[in-house]
């Protein structure tokens, strides 16, 4: 079974709404127009919409042609990023700072297509929540939308998720069972030395000099102090001190992630990032304070619902264009808050390979969502419906 004609049908019209939504970029939990154009066209469609959860977040609940008593949700996200776009397309971002260059502007356009097909033929039985989810990108958006009631709003057996992915041609997609992606978590160690005069650092403690030796100690939790087959990244992404050439500053600020896959490795890692930087400022003479915060969970998909992903995957595209063990990947999604609370799939969907359509990486400011895929997503999620909640005959 290839793309579904009907969605074909209207891709240009998919087209139109992706663009539209890339014009007009909107972050973390400020995506009022986004929403409300979400909504209007649900409504439209004649689907039951739902407001307010997470501020901007929406449901639509669409009932098939028979109330079979079940129920799934799929989920799209919906806001952009900080990003200063660098395309000069028509559609580029009108909003300044701001730039869909993740792809949600096609998320939500492939729910949206499925949502439109869906609502026109009703070949299921039971109940689809269609899950427009605000601030994926660092604000937990999707921890908000669960601690607001989603599934007890919502009572679904299942919920589903997709992203595209760059570097996988079109036409493919993967998912897998486990660990998919990793855990995200956030650290800042304050470094407080004693200031002095550049030429006499004598007089004083340096924390620039400590500061850097526990950025390089840091990289040894990965390869010394860690099972070398559980993976664990620790990175230090910002180094701020000083304001001028002849002045040693009184501290210094160091600010990293960590992703990991366990739970017991997340809690070990951050008395390792304790202990590491304390030992090495009280060596020095500094002293040091450390802020350590978990975002978002690991996302383990569950073996039924990935099996029956890569299953409708597999109808849609062909079962040879399916990777159904593909390396887990270190980035993060707070989907996985969902999958804390009800079993599911979260897959990638290939959005084009380099030097081609979609081919640039996400979080650049070059990055464009390849429209071609559209018609692709759409398709998967309204056969995925169709597939597990059949009409009983």
């Amino acid at each position: 079974m290839p793309v579904i004609n009907r969605i074909a049908d209207f891709h240009e019209e998919m087209k139109t709404w992706r663009r539209d939504l890339h014009r007009h970029p909107e972050t973390a939990f400020e995506e009022v127009r986004t929403s409300g154009f979400v909504a209007e066209k649900l409504a439209g469609w004649g689907i039951e919409v739902h407001r307010g959860l997470a501020g901007t977040g929406v449901v639509g609940v669409l009932q098939g042609q028979k109330d079979g008593g079940r129920s799934i949700g799929l989920r799209a996200d919906m806001d952009a990023l900080h990003i200063h776009e660098l395309n000069e397309f028509e559609h580029k971002s009108v909003n300044e700072g701001k730039m869909h260059a993740c792809g949600h502007d096609g998320h939500t356009t492939m729910l949206l297509g499925a949502a439109k097909y869906l609502s026109e033929t009703r070949n299921f039985d039971g109940k689809i929540a269609f899950i427009f989810q605000p601030a994926e990108e660092n604000e937990g958006g999707g921890r908000v939308m669960v601690e607001d009631g989603l599934f007890e709003k919502f009572p679904v057996e299942a919920v589903y998720g997709l992203h595209n992915m760059p570097g996988m041609a079109a036409g493919k997609a993967a998912m897998r069972t486990g660990p998919a992606m990793a855990s995200f978590d956030i650290f800042e160690i304050t470094v407080t030395g004693v200031g002095a005069h550049a030429a006499m650092p004598h007089l004083g403690v340096d924390p620039i000099v400590t500061a850097s030796q526990v950025v390089t100690a840091l990289q040894t939790i990965a390869s010394r102090s860690n099972e070398p087959i559980d993976p664990v990244v620790v990175s230090v992404t910002q180094f701020h001190a000083g304001d001028t050439w002849n002045v040693i500053p009184q501290s210094a600020v160091l600010r990293g992630t960590v992703r990991c896959f366990q739970e017991t490795t997340r809690t070990r890692v951050e008395k390792e990032i304790q202990r590491i930087a304390e030992g090495i400022c009280g060596a020095q003479g500094a002293s040091m304070e450390m802020r350590y915060e978990r975002r978002y969970p690991a996302l383990v998909n569950t073996p039924l619902e990935t099996d029956i992903a890569a299953e409708v995957a597999g109808k849609v595209l062909d079962a040879s264009n399916i990777d159904s063990s593909p390396d887990p990947v270190m980035g993060s999604e707070d989907f996985a808050y969902m999958l804390q609370e009800k079993p599911g799939c979260y897959i990638w969907l290939g959005n084009g390979t380099e030097g081609g359509p979609g081919g640039c990486a996400v979080h650049n400011p070059l990055y464009d969502f390849n429209d071609d895929i559209s018609v692709i997503g759409a398709s998967y999620w309204a056969t995925l419906a169709e597939t597990i909640l059949p009409i009983s005959r």
